[in-house]
């Protein structure tokens, strides 16, 4: 093995290791922080500027010592403090629960912060990489312009397979402790042998042993990747898209994804209702003046998430043919094993983003609701005019749009933002806030919408139903009105939907630690 095949090995997986930490770091962190822009930004950021550092320091070291050894042992210092982050991590993680729980947000908040910079030290060193392997390689003042180049494309490449390896392969298959672990083999291998070729055995042995011990402190973790924020935990995985939970509490089983603060979907097989908004989804149809509309023959559902749409719609209306659209096969698994989603014979799973599901339809429906969150967010593809006009092309007369929004309990910027684009698309558009949650139910429609028509509707079912039990909470406490036109309109081109939810959750932070 020669010196400069070890080198560049090395500067290989350096570059693979990079964003391989980046991205399982974001992983690392989603189940209790989420992934917001603000993370994302966050998390992108610092390692930019720790690389940053990294060039700077490291050629500046290379200059001074260049020395092999000194490399190798370096990025075996780094590959060990990588493998050691989810051990690191763990305490700070489960602060952020407490301050959560405890409404404390600089604490909060100190959790993240202090999470984000377990990532220095690692990164740093592997900013040292290239500018430590060019000074190295290079032998020729002519040929530096190639060395470095080289040198550098062989760190992309491994960027490239680091960005798509860990996030498809790697998390899935094994978690994000075990990836970060793997990380720490790919770039320790390299730097052990670097070691050994230039005769430093005994770091390389040093290194070694400490390296045995990685494993075992990082993967011996709790049973939950995260512990449950409310009940039982039945269930948890790591699929591409979330971090998946199922929690048990009385007598309810709940999806929680990702950050765990929102439920997705509930079952209860002694209770239909749940008081949620997946509930009101039952009304929008009643509220179409003409009767013809208020027994929906079909639905369209997009975020099916655990079924609890589709459940209350069956529920209500009988096994009318529901198509229900969920872009991770993962939590279709789920479902089924834990939501008793094969229980509905009349759902039909389609497992595909939602607009993509929408365009490439050759179907018109009588209802077409959307309930498709990651956690804080709506993807803003599903929040533009564009998509709120192919939802309107596959509405027959008389159908309805309906939308589920978040807000607090004194922010509707986000509803109104929906509204407005919603509005300007359909002629008639009706809000109604969910009393026990913080959420509202946008419904659009090409016909008349009122709440004479929701009354007169309810005439033709009977006392037993649930439709007249949610309709009363609606009629009680929905704060029903009809929307204007005018305010902020999403486009495919600018939907910033990010910002609005982010501007919600730090006035919300500010809130808690304002006096």
């Amino acid at each position: 093995m020669s010196d400069l095949f070890v080198l560049r090995a090395l500067v290989f997986a350096g570059g693979f290791t990079a964003i391989g930490v980046e991205l399982s770091a974001s992983r690392l962190i989603a189940p209790y922080f989420g992934s917001s822009t603000f993370i994302w930004a966050s998390l992108i950021g610092l390692t930019l500027t720790f690389l940053a550092l990294g060039y700077f320091v490291g050629g500046r070291l290379a200059d001074r010592r260049p020395e092999p050894a000194l490399l190798y042992g370096l990025a075996a210092v780094a590959a060990i403090a990588i493998g050691l982050i989810p051990l690191v991590a763990r305490p700070l993680l489960g602060g952020s629960l407490i301050a959560f729980r405890s409404l404390d947000a600089g604490a909060f908040y100190g959790s993240l912060a202090g999470t984000l910079l377990l990532l220095a030290p690692p990164v740093t060193l592997l900013g040292f990489i290239s500018p430590f392997a060019i000074r190295l390689h290079l032998s020729d003042l002519a040929a530096a312009g190639t060395t470095a180049g080289s040198l550098y494309a062989l760190s992309t490449a491994g960027s490239i397979a680091g960005s798509f390896l860990p996030v498809l392969v790697l998390i899935p298959v094994i978690g994000t402790a075990a990836t970060f672990v793997a990380l720490s083999v790919v770039l320790l291998v390299p730097a052990v042998a670097g070691l050994v070729i230039t005769r430093a055995r005994r770091a390389a042995l040093a290194a070694t042993m400490v390296a045995l011990t990685v494993p075992v402190l990082a993967l011996a973790s709790p049973a939950a990747i995260r512990p449950p924020d409310r009940g039982v935990m039945l269930h948890e995985r790591e699929s591409a898209y979330n971090y998946i939970q199922v929690v048990a509490e009385n007598g309810r089983r709940s999806l929680i994804l990702n950050d765990g603060h929102a439920v997705h979907s509930i079952y209860d097989p002694d209770e239909l209702l749940t008081g949620g908004p997946w509930d009101y989804f039952m009304v929008a149809p009643l509220l179409v003046a003409d009767t013809t509309g208020a027994t929906p023959r079909d639905a369209l559902i997009i975020g099916l998430a655990g079924g609890t749409v589709a459940r209350q719609l069956t529920a209500a209306y009988g096994p009318i043919p529901i198509e229900g659209v969920e872009i991770d096969p993962e939590i279709d698994q789920v479902a089924r094993e834990y939501f008793a989603l094969d229980e509905l014979d009349n759902l039909d799973v389609v497992v595909a983003d939602g607009r993509y599901a929408v365009k490439t339809s050759d179907r018109d429906y009588d209802l077409i609701g959307v309930d498709a969150y990651r956690q804080p967010y709506i993807p803003f593809q599903l929040t533009s005019r564009e998509f709120f006009q192919e939802v309107s092309a596959h509405l027959r007369p008389g159908g309805v749009a309906v939308v589920n929004a978040g807000r607090t309990a004194t922010d509707f910027r986000l509803v109104a933002a929906l509204a407005a684009t919603m509005r300007d698309v359909f002629p008639y558009v009706t809000a109604i806030d969910v009393a026990r949650y913080t959420n509202t139910i946008l419904v659009g429609s090409r016909d008349p919408l009122t709440t004479d028509a929701l009354m007169a509707n309810l005439a033709a079912f009977p006392e037993s139903s649930p439709v007249r039990e949610v309709a009363g909470w609606s009629l009680a406490s929905g704060n029903i009105r009809a929307i204007a036109p005018g305010g902020m309109v999403f486009t495919d081109d600018r939907a910033p939907v990010e910002l609005v939810i982010d501007q919600m959750i730090l006035d919300a932070a500010r809130e808690l630690t304002s006096p």
